[in-house]
């Protein structure tokens, strides 16, 4: 077998740390997208960020019905209590008429200045109603929350009540077995002193018999 030449091991050297580095490299790529991955669930599993998804759409949509009412409800029943009978929205302050261009006469297009206010109306009207529906919302969950909460206090105090009556209850009965304890413990040294002295009576009498002998 033919000996390599100095120039084959360097490229031989060199293509192994390249292939070396290129591993490395793809490992760190793997390691990166991992971490990335990881760090996505953690943020999607999140409960505000599923509350503000929520939030979003139902806002959204919440939205298209205050338009439709307003354009199609109310912008008409409002335009009955106005003179001309026109969409409220088409009122404007006209400050400068526009008008049209007319090349045979030489005129050019003037365009028109007005300040459409009816149009801030309608942007008010939906901002009232939304206010004013969100108030309502709010002030209901508020009140649920508020009735859920009481019920829960009031729970919780009669299970600490409950809690204290028994511990209460224990510490009685743990305070009366002690109390009988001392009396048992009590009654019987006295019986046993009684017994004591009765011996010491008897052997009392057996000395004085022996002297009498």
């Amino acid at each position: 077998m033919a000996k390599k030449t100095r120039e084959e091991k360097k490229i031989e050297k060199e293509l192994k740390k390249s292939i070396k580095e290129a591993e490395k490299a793809r490992k760190e790529l793997e390691k990166k997208a991992n971490s990335l991955w990881v760090d996505f669930k953690k943020f999607v599993a999140k409960g505000n960020v599923v509350d503000l998804a929520v939030a979003v759409i139902v806002g959204a949509a919440f939205n298209k019905v205050v338009n439709t009412l307003v354009s199609n409800i109310i912008t008409p029943l409002t335009s009955l209590l106005l003179p001309s009978g026109d969409d409220y929205t088409q009122l404007k302050w006209v400050l400068r008429t526009g008008i049209e261009a007319n090349e045979e006469l030489g005129i050019k297009a003037v365009p028109e200045i007005a300040v459409t206010y009816g149009v801030f109306l309608e942007a008010l009207v939906d901002f009232l109603i939304i206010s004013f529906t969100l108030f309502m919302v709010i002030r209901t969950f508020l009140k649920i929350k508020n009735a859920i909460n009481k019920k829960e206090i009031e729970a919780a105090k009669i299970k600490a009540a409950e809690a204290d009556a028994k511990k209460k209850a224990a510490a009685e009965a743990e305070a009366a077995k002690q109390e009988q304890i001392k009396k048992n413990f009590i009654d019987d040294v006295a019986a046993q002193a009684d017994e004591l002295k009765e011996i010491k009576e008897i052997l009392l009498r057996m000395e004085k018999n022996k002297q009498t002998l």
